[in-house]
């Protein structure tokens, strides 16, 4: 993930572009290109929270080592 990016931030654009879909005023290629880009975005948040949790970890066994 680049500097620039927030979770909270991909969090609020996938919710709009489901919200988006959902709404059911896009041409079905719209969709097909919203969803894409949604099922990317929700990539990029399940592995922002994978390395999270790893860190996390890291750190559970760093206080219980000591």
């Amino acid at each position: 993930m680049n500097q620039g990016w927030n979770y909270e931030a991909k969090v609020a654009e996938i919710e709009r572009m489901i919200a988006r879909i959902e709404a059911g005023d896009l041409e079905l290629e719209e969709v097909f290109d919203q969803f894409a880009a949604a099922v990317e975005s929700l990539r990029q948040c399940e592995s922002f929270l994978q390395e999270r949790q790893h860190k996390v970890d890291l750190l559970i066994e760093t206080l219980k080592e000591e």
